[in-house]
This record gives C-alpha cells, structure tokens and sequence, in this order.
C-alpha cells in the first residue's frame, strides 16, 4: 500500500502496514536534571583534582536552582534547553572523557594548543559555569522586573505607596 493508502487508512482508523514511529521520549523531570549533575559529582569525587571538583560542584548548584525554573524560560527555549543538555550531556561526556584516560597523561601530557586534558576539562567547565550562571542571571532578572511590573499595578489600583517607580524606571540592573 501507498502513502495514500496509508493516510487514508489513519484517517478511517486502520493501522497502516507499516511501522508505528517511535514515540517521543518525555523531557527530563527537574529531579532527574538534577540527579544527573549529583551522578557527575558522585563520579568526580576523589578521582579528580581538586581544581576540577570546585567547577564541577559549581556548575551543580547552578543546575540545582535553575532546573525548578526551567518553566519561567518557555517551552523550547534555548536558554532551558542549555541547562538540561549540561546537566544530561555536556557535563558527563566531558568529564568521562577526562576520567577515561591515564591520570598521568590527562594531567601532564600537552595534547592540544599547548595544554594538558585536565587544562582543556578545566577550560571546558569553565564555559559551562559561565554559561548557566549568564542564563540563571536573566532569569532573575526577568523574575524581578515582574515584580517590579507588579509593584506597578498594585500602585496604580491602590493607590500611592512605596510600590511607585521613580520616574526613569525600575531599579532593575539589566
């Protein structure tokens, strides 16, 4: 059968003799966001150095207050969408690269511009850390314009108070 047989099939209610698409897997919950960067952590724990486990538990805690917020960034968002692959993805796959070679050659043994694995690790964590902290910052201050905002309206339906905004604007560092 065709693809117009197979559209008119669907449409009738009959299954098509082909196979059924895969479904769709269902986005990581907040905790298992959250249990991802703990299994990194875990995983880093006395087999690292020092340098790395300070980024690592950085880029946890990060992740641990953005991932209750994901929802404030919108579905489909590149911003969230960032924050879950580091915690998924980005974050384990570099530091399981790192924890897979010899720890003498990964932390003495220049392998690319001119620096160590653990130099590169430290490099790449690094912009992770940059990166989600950026992205928690502006959800903050999207969190605290509509405060502001709401400040705004109460003012304005109650009356004067010190919910009024000078003139000029919010207060609200961008």
């Amino acid at each position: 059968m065709g693809w117009w047989g197979d559209l008119v099939g669907r449409v009738r209610g009959r299954a098509g003799d082909g196979p059924e698409p895969a479904p769709v897997p269902a986005a990581p919950t907040s905790t298992q966001i959250v249990e991802a960067v703990h299994a990194v952590e875990r995983d880093v724990e006395g087999r690292v150095p020092a340098a790395v486990t300070a980024r690592v538990h950085r880029i946890a805690r990060v992740v641990e207050d953005m991932a209750p917020r994901l929802d404030r960034l919108g579905i489909g968002s590149r911003q969230a969408h960032t924050v879950v692959a580091t915690a998924t993805s980005y974050l384990p796959e570099a530091v399981g690269a790192y924890l897979r070679l010899p720890r003498d050659f990964a932390d003495r043994r220049v392998v690319a511009q001119g620096k160590t694995s653990l130099m590169l690790l430290c490099d790449q964590l690094d912009l992770l850390g940059t990166t989600l902290s950026q992205i928690s910052d502006a959800v903050s201050r999207q969190d605290a314009r509509a405060l502001v905002a709401h400040g705004q309206f109460l003012a304005e339906k109650f009356g004067t108070s010190s919910l009024e905004v000078p003139p000029g604007g919010p207060a609200v560092a961008s």
